[in-house]
């Protein structure tokens, strides 16, 4: 119409700026017409939803895209369209009418073609979700929690592909989960709390590697947790209150937030848990956990929330167990605990701590006797039994897993009493020369140098070591009697090595480090501080530090880094000792595993991570427990010292990458280790790279021939003792580690699975053919060692 009145104006103009300024004023027309189709569905929605209080604002005059957003309401548009919806109700708004619709609700809603973000929450919605919410097809975030929405996820919803955030808590959804859900390409978001979905979780979700959160709890979900761990970005898992079990889930490890309380888990808790260091809230309560606790757990660098209560978990505490400052509340309740409760548990107005019902020494909160917790231990199979039985083989692996590592540790502590008695005999005695000698393989002169900037792992302070701290001079001279020539370790270009013994009795490696320049204390701390959270099972970790300083002014004079001293030799006097003294197959590949774990954490616990490390099997060393330690890894503090990064006197077989490290780093590591996993098969070592290639590429041509063939070309003290498929699956792992092209190299996270495959292959060879590999731990000792303790 509005064309026709102009038409007569036209005379007076040229025919095509009439045109153009028609053109102009049919599309102000249209984007009317546009904006009232969405103001009508507004206000049909509105009518739909029985005219809420929250709505009452809403008419036909309204600006809707400029209206300002309230916490229960708000619109927001772009370029003339809707694009996110917000509408929440009060917690227990009652059912919407009879006549109600959910079909002609959603029908209304899709004439927002454009919505993006759809947030309908305690609103009274009841009825099944049609299927008919797949036209609204840019929809990202889906957010229905607090309504009584019933019925299956509508199929139609797995064509949305853009949906990232799928929220539908609290409502009466029942059924399968469907495997649809994992085609969702960008889902990043999944929480279905609160509702009635029953079954095991697809094995579809597998494949959601986007997904940050997984929120599941308060359903009726059973079985198997599907293997999770190629969810690299998973951050929160909850999955509470369901029926899950009995095996402990398999995870990445940068889980914030774990949630496995009131399910069916009967395992024991995977020593990988210690290393998920952005963890902060872990709930493991109301299972039947079983085996040790980890008291690391304590000392995560982000936990602040820890519940492992009503468990079977065991264990000794001990009052120096570290704690996270940061860590807010803690229920150790109703388990098997021993020992003392951790100061740290104690020491602050602001720590909730739960610790009843266990059998510690403590009379605060009400204790079992001792007794108990052994008899319960028994009864569920925790202690090692000596007896054959023919017990099925479920049990047997709960006593594999669980049983022996309690076994074990009494043990270790048993022999580690004999030891120290016997060192407190002999200590002041004078040693021979050959300590000297032999000291320089077990420390290289480039024990711990150089590192990079690390993220908040220093409060790890548990791994059974006491906290980080600053030591006196004093002190030192004490455990080291004045650094008498009888605790002289060795030499090497960045300073020399003692063994100490501290008041308490505890055996300590000291470095001494004389600084050329003079320098504040201040300007060492940043380096302390990286030392400092340095702290891992398979790593030698760092316990303290200590500044000698001149008088005049105040500069550092000289450093001194204190290790934890580990006595037990290197991986290659139990590799290539005599044959009563050689490592079992089995205890083989848990080394290779302990060091494959040492190397992870390097490269992924620590923020950025440390490469290039320069690994020697003779840089291994093994604990009195036979865990095998990482002793040489790089600080930038010595390296800053030396001028230059030192790799001691007897350098290992160069990788032949070398120029490509800006590269692939992480790749170097993998090459040296493989050249020590070619030692631990073969049983002898290999002195230049070339014997290196030669030794890989005859694996190499072996692997494919028969099961004798293969054992013929292992250790000759071990070829009787392992499986065909375990010795098979080393030399695979070792020949990929050594491929000259770092590329073609397996990531560390793949050599560590590989690794677990061989270690599970040999313990079922060795259950099914009762193969006994000798003795689990070899009474005697290398040679060096014998006389570093006369």
């Amino acid at each position: 119409m509005l064309l026709l009145y102009m038409l007569p104006m036209a005379k007076g103009f040229k025919h095509q700026a009439f045109l153009v300024l028609a053109i102009i004023l049919l599309l102000i027309n249209q984007s009317e017409q546009l904006e009232s189709s969405q103001t009508r569905t507004l206000l049909r929605v509105r009518s739909l939803l029985n005219y809420p209080d929250n709505l009452s604002g809403w008419n036909s005059t309204i600006d809707f895209c400029n209206t300002e957003p309230t916490s229960q309401v708000t619109v927001v548009c772009y370029e003339g369209s809707i694009t996110q919806l917000h509408i929440i109700g009060s917690k227990g708004t009652p059912l919407l009418p009879k006549n109600f619709s959910m079909d002609s609700f959603v029908k209304a809603l899709v004439k927002l073609p454009e919505l993006k973000v759809l947030t309908l929450v305690s609103l009274g919605l009841w009825g099944p979700l049609p299927g008919k919410i797949l036209h609204l097809s840019s929809l990202e975030i889906l957010n229905m929690t607090s309504n009584s929405l019933y019925g299956t996820i509508p199929d139609e919803l797995s064509s949305i592909t853009s949906l990232q955030t799928l929220i539908l808590d609290d409502n009466m959804f029942s059924g399968r989960l469907p495997a649809w859900l994992s085609l969702l390409p960008v889902l990043t978001v999944l929480s279905l709390r609160k509702n009635l979905f029953n079954g095991s979780l697809p094995e579809s979700f597998t494949s959601l590697e986007n997904l940050r959160v997984l929120a599941l709890s308060h359903n009726h979900f059973y079985g198997e947790v599907p293997d999770l761990i190629r969810l690299t970005n998973l951050q929160e898992l909850d999955l509470e209150d369901n029926a899950f079990g009995p095996r402990f889930p398999q995870l990445g490890n940068k889980l914030v937030r774990l949630v496995l309380g009131k399910n069916r888990f009967r395992s024991g808790i995977p020593s990988e848990l210690s290393s998920y260091y952005q963890l902060e809230w872990l709930d493991l309560s109301f299972n039947r956990f079983v085996g040790p606790f980890p008291p690391s757990l304590l000392s995560l660098p982000s936990i602040t929330y820890l519940n492992i209560a009503d468990n079977k978990l065991t264990g000794m505490l001990f009052e120096n167990t570290s704690c996270n400052v940061e860590l807010e509340f803690a229920d150790l309740s109703s388990n098997l605990l021993t020992g003392h409760l951790p100061t740290c548990l104690l020491d602050s107005k602001d720590r909730v701590s739960l610790y009843a019902r266990n059998c510690l020494a403590t009379e605060n909160e009400n204790q079992h006797p001792f007794s108990f917790c052994h008899n319960e231990a028994l009864a569920v199979g925790i202690l090692p039994h000596h007896k054959k039985s023919k017990t099925p083989k479920v049990a047997l692996a709960m006593a594999i897993s669980g049983g022996i590592v309690g076994g074990m540790v009494l043990l270790g502590l048993i022999f580690m009493f004999v030891r120290r008695s016997n060192a407190d005999k002999t200590i002041n005695k004078p040693t021979t020369r050959v300590i000297a000698e032999k000291a320089t393989t077990m420390y290289s002169s480039k024990f711990l140098s150089d590192a990079r900037y690390t993220s908040q792992t220093t409060k790890l302070g548990a791994l059974g070591l006491p906290a980080y701290r600053t030591f006196s001079l004093e002190e030192l001279e004490v455990a080291t009697n004045n650094f008498h020539t009888t605790a002289f370790m060795g030499e090497g270009s960045l300073g020399q090595m003692y063994r100490g013994r501290l008041r308490d009795g505890f055996f300590v490696a000291i470095r001494c480090l004389k600084m050329k320049k003079s320098r504040s204390t201040q300007s060492f701390m940043h380096h302390v501080e990286l030392i400092s959270k340095l702290r891992h099972r398979h790593l030698v970790s760092a316990l303290g530090h200590c500044f000698e300083c001149y008088l005049d002014d105040s500069s550092v004079s000289r450093i001194f880094l204190i290790f934890e001293y580990v006595p037990n030799g290197t991986l290659r006097s139990w590799i290539s000792g005599r044959d009563r003294c050689s490592l079992t197959w089995a205890q083989r590949i848990s080394s290779a595993i302990g060091i494959a774990k040492g190397i992870q954490f390097l490269h992924t616990g620590i923020v950025p991570g440390v490469y290039s490390n320069h690994l020697k099997i003779t840089d291994i060393l093994m604990d009195q427990n036979l865990v095998a330690k990482i002793s040489s890894y790089n600080l930038p503090l010595l390296a800053e010292i030396a001028g230059k990064v030192g790799h001691g006197t007897s350098a290992p077989p160069k990788d032949p990458s070398t120029s490509a490290r800006v590269t692939y780093d992480d790749k170097v590591d993998v090459y040296d280790f493989g050249v020590i996993l070619l030692e631990m098969i073969l049983g002898r070592p290999s002195k230049s790279r070339n014997q290196v290639q030669v030794l890989k590429n005859q694996l190499e041509a072996i692997m494919a021939t028969d099961d004798a063939t293969r054992r013929r070309v292992a250790d000759s003290t071990v070829r009787t003792s392992c499986s065909d498929q375990s010795l098979k699956t080393m030399m695979e792992i070792c020949v990929r580690c050594l491929v000259k092209d770092p590329a073609e190299r397996p990531s560390i996270e793949d050599v560590l699975w590989n690794l677990q495959f061989a270690a599970q292959v040999q313990d079922a060879w060795r259950v099914d053919s009762h193969s006994s590999e000798g003795s689990p731990i070899s009474p005697c000792e290398p040679q060096h060692l014998r006389v570093a303790f006369r």
